[in-house]
């Protein structure tokens, strides 16, 4: 790979900033059930105190989601979600912060854009709600299309590939021309692997090693390894240690972020910022001198 084209080449997204690196995208989950940090940053002072926080650090967006994807979670209803996630997209918006919202509910998505949202993260990648596609299309703003096989509480039972990097591939390439059959412009499109969804540690690790290959699919990659079970399955290493809980991952965060950077990633999504926003940098300057 021309890693030095990679640094110039993540791709424009129309509505968004043009960074001259790959961008930092933080989380602010408010939920009381997510993997790493649920109920921390529950209520709306709190969740949009984080998000300040996060930006201060060096997010140049700042993800806000209401209901937990976690392996083996439960939805929340509409309500809740709203409840949860809206006053914090307007919170965040008003300050000047880049915000993206993670929902897969079509009403969810166009309420937190009507609140200043600017961007759609949508896990399922429109194929939870039948109402997603036309909402952003008609809200003419970024998608992000993850690779997604099924709902958090029977995700694990479809982590099964004869070749993770084609199957993942394949399926995404359907689901991009999903989006963009249903209205989406080809330039607002994002493409996000699904590390950890419906997938093992060894197909993680397989899908970072081969994040070139999906850039090829012609669009910009986010990457989203915070904290995950792969990193806590590496670190454990193989004499049968317990893995470090998912808040003492974020090094090994940082360092797929880092290589994540290297390999052409527009964005890359994590819950600490600091750590990760100064390794896309020293990515970003080691590209410089080539």
């Amino acid at each position: 790979m021309n890693t030095k084209r990679g640094a110039t080449d993540r791709g424009r997204v129309a509505g968004l900033p043009e960074w001259d690196r790959c961008a930092v995208m933080g989380v602010v989950n408010v939920t009381p059930d997510s993997f790493s940090d649920g109920g921390r940053w529950f209520d709306t002072t709190s969740a949009v105190k984080r998000g300040l926080d996060l930006a201060a650090q060096g997010a140049d967006l700042v993800d806000v989601g209401g209901e937990s994807t976690r392996p083996g979670a439960s939805r929340v209803d509409e309500e809740e979600e709203l409840r949860r996630v809206v006053p914090v997209v307007r919170g965040l918006a008003s300050e000047g912060v880049c915000v993206s919202v993670d929902t897969m509910r079509a009403s969810v998505a166009a309420r937190a854009v009507d609140a200043g949202a600017v961007l759609v993260n949508d896990v399922s990648g429109g194929l939870a709600d039948p109402g997603m596609i036309p909402a952003v299309a008609a809200a003419r703003v970024p998608f992000v299309v993850m690779h997604w096989r099924g709902f958090s509480d029977g995700m694990n039972g479809r982590a099964v590939y004869g070749d993770v990097l084609a199957e993942v591939t394949a399926e995404l390439r359907t689901r991009i021309d999903a989006v963009v059959s249903g209205g989406i412009s080809p330039d607002r499109v994002l493409v996000d692997p699904g590390l950890g969804f419906a997938k093992n540690a060894d197909h993680d690790l397989a899908l970072v090693a081969h994040l070139p290959e999906l850039r090829a699919l012609g669009f910009p990659l986010l990457v989203a390894a915070s904290r995950k079970r792969f990193l806590g399955r590496v670190l454990a290493g193989a004499d049968g240690a317990a893995p470090p809980p998912a808040r003492e991952r974020d090094a090994a965060t940082a360092a797929v972020s880092a290589i994540a950077a290297h390999q052409g990633a527009w964005a890359v999504r994590v819950h600490e910022v600091r750590a990760t926003a100064d390794a896309v940098r020293v990515a970003r300057a080691v590209e410089g001198a080539l």
